[in-house]
């Protein structure tokens, strides 16, 4: 005998929803909230000694060159790491799903330094770079190279960005997961037309996992915009709290967001800077979502549904 079916009551649609909407009001809604009511004080986090400012805090962050300098580069650093990371973890993914001896253990190898903890891999790479007794420099020296220094000037850039790709092999994993939904017939009709293994994958293996490659490209770009621990740890003289001695070329957005926050003590202007990054990667999120609308495909035609 079939089962009736039967409606509930809307309470019981509430209670399901409201932890979701307790956890969304407590920790993410209510700090924000509060972060932008600091951002219009002039609070430095300890003194009960503040005072409403208004919109000065944004006013002096647009005038601030620093700010400005490490948005700039901060920008050009997510512009190199996302498609090199994107890249090799496609790569990585499209090398691993061929059939080759011990693929389990090639695939844990690449995947190995994406679990190992951002504290443990900045030291190694701080190591690594080391100018006196790195092992990079020992290996340069063979060659009859002088020693450099890696993790001082403009260099201590490409070292941040090696680091950051280190762990490409997290992203392999979602590749690889894309590659293998990929229909086989597909496949093989294309190649009964007489397409190479170049146009094959061209026109049909990257479109079928587009929507894949969208969420790397933007999970990359929020993730990459808000890196702060790694240039601290790989550059600064003494970790975290050595921010002061990060150079130049390592002082992103968020390292001066820190530095505002626990080296000058000016919540409010911290804040400020915190809600307009907030509002830049929200701009960039919603720019690649509309310029990949052509380039994404889709089996199922989203705008006839939200027409429905």
């Amino acid at each position: 005998m079939a089962r009736k079916w039967t409606r509930t009551p809307k309470k019981v649609f509430y209670a399901f929803v409201s932890p979701w909407v307790i956890g969304f009001v407590l920790l993410t809604a209510a700090p924000m909230t509060y972060g932008f009511l600091v951002s219009l004080t002039n609070f430095d986090g300890s003194s009960p000694r503040w005072k409403w400012v208004g919109l000065r805090n944004y006013s002096e962050l647009f005038h601030d060159g620093d700010a400005l300098a490490a948005l700039i580069r901060t920008v050009a650093f997510t512009a190199i790491v996302v498609p090199l990371s994107v890249g090799g973890s496609l790569f990585l993914a499209v090398l691993i799903n061929r059939r080759l001896r011990a693929v389990g253990l090639w695939r844990t190898i690449f995947f190995l330094p994406s679990v190992v903890p951002v504290v443990a891999m900045a030291i190694m790479w701080k190591l690594v770079f080391n100018k006196d007794s790195g092992i990079l420099n020992a290996i340069l020296g063979v060659g009859g190279i002088g020693p450099i220094n890696w993790l001082g000037g403009p260099t201590a850039f490409y070292a941040l960005i090696v680091l950051m790709l280190w762990g490409v092999g997290g992203g392999m994993i979602i590749m690889l997961a894309a590659l293998q939904g990929v229909p086989v017939e597909l496949e093989e009709a294309a190649r009964l037309d007489g397409a190479g293994r170049w146009t094959i994958f061209r026109h049909v293996t990257v479109p079928m996992i587009s929507p894949v490659v969208l969420f790397a490209v933007i999970t990359g770009v929020i993730a990459a915009l808000q890196v702060l621990v790694q240039p601290l740890l790989l550059t600064s003289a003494s970790g975290i709290a050595g921010v002061g001695t990060v150079p130049d070329s390592n002082r992103l957005f968020m390292v001066q967001v820190y530095q505002q926050f626990f080296l000058n003590n000016r919540f409010g202007y911290g804040s400020a800077m915190l809600w307009t990054f907030f509002l830049v990667v929200l701009g960039f999120t919603i720019l690649l979502m509309r310029f990949s609308r052509n380039l994404v495909y889709y089996e199922v035609d989203t705008e006839a549904e939200g027409a429905a």
